[in-house]
């Protein structure tokens, strides 16, 4: 049975957050609100090829729905890659997950959706956006968020905005080096901060002081609150290379709000409070900003990506009635 139509026509549009393995998607109202949310996989398994058609099905069904429940086609479109995009092109240039390189996605997928503006952005930076501006950083007019995953990276808000940079780096915290000729990294350098204070970091850390090669980070959180001193020990360690990678980017950018996010922030206090701590012995002149939990969960990034898609449809409607 399909979806009920509305009885007014609802503009709307479409969101949808790319990962390694699945897209997560929305249809978004004007405030913000979720319309309806879907979830598939990508088809990595089945190549790049598959994964580009896949997102382009997906967005072309979730067309059809809106239409069909809310009494007209999306206005625009928001779409959050991983790996290095080109957002002024909306080029997906490389994803090392999915295999893909230079990959026209904005072009492919107004041609798949009915010629409606498409916004293109960088999956953390997107998720970004969404804390920046509605979630953990709301009303602060400079946030850098952070995301502790299978690696490291940032956002770096700026009144409202997401800073990219002049080639689509800003943001890459993760390969800010903490421990000169320490652990080689794939970027090519050495003793980048991803390699000690990632979730993934921790997880490898922990599997080997453990013996137990099953063990993750989550599991290393709960033994240092069970008071463990070989689990201590690693999240010491993991804390401190955070916090000296921390101090580089707030002395950098002055942020007023600092948000942590991704799967190692799950452990809560037991990373906030080591944290803050260790941040505060290493500044100096630095003014300390305002350290706070990610607030969306996994929703950040499609939220962000609906945001992506009424900024830039806000952005063509006011250039429509100006020229």
């Amino acid at each position: 049975m399909g979806p009920r139509a509305t009885l007014f026509p609802v503009r709307h549009v479409i969101a949808l957050d790319v990962g390694g393995t699945g897209m997560k998607a929305a249809l978004v109202g004007a405030k913000g609100e979720l319309l309806h949310q879907d979830r598939r996989a990508t088809g990595r398994d089945r190549g790049p090829g598959a994964v580009v058609e896949s997102i382009l099905d997906f967005a072309a069904e979730l067309r059809a729905y809106g239409e069909q429940a809310f009494g007209e086609p999306a206005a625009a479109a928001g779409v959050a890659v991983p790996g290095i995009v080109d957002e002024e092109h909306g080029i997906a240039a490389y994803s090392a997950n999915l295999g893909w390189r230079d990959v026209p996605l904005r072009d492919l997928l107004t041609a798949r959706i009915g010629n409606v503006p498409v916004a293109l952005g960088h999956d953390v930076r997107t998720g970004g956006l969404a804390e920046g501006r509605i979630g953990a950083g709301r009303g602060a007019d400079r946030f850098l968020f952070v995301a502790l995953g299978t690696g490291i990276a940032g956002a770096i808000g700026i009144e409202g905005r997401v800073e990219s940079g002049a080639h689509g780096f800003a943001g890459e915290i993760g390969h800010i080096v903490v421990r000169p000729a320490g652990a080689p990294c794939p970027c090519g350098q050495a003793g980048c901060l991803e390699r000690y204070a990632s979730a993934a970091a921790v997880s490898e850390a922990w599997a080997e002081a453990s013996g137990n090669p099953e063990a993750d980070a989550a599991d290393c959180a709960k033994a240092v609150v069970s008071g463990d001193p070989k689990a201590e020990a690693v999240w010491d360690r993991a804390v401190s290379a955070l916090a000296d990678g921390l101090v580089t980017a707030l002395t950098l950018l002055d942020p007023r709000t600092l948000i942590i996010g991704g799967g190692l922030a799950e452990a809560g206090e037991t990373l906030f409070t080591p944290l803050r701590d260790a941040v505060k012995e290493r500044v100096t002149f630095q003014k300390l900003p305002t350290t706070v939990p990610a607030a969306l969960g996994d929703t950040a990034g499609c939220l962000g990506a609906g945001l992506l898609a009424w900024d830039l449809l806000n952005s063509t409607d006011h250039t429509e009635v100006t020229t």
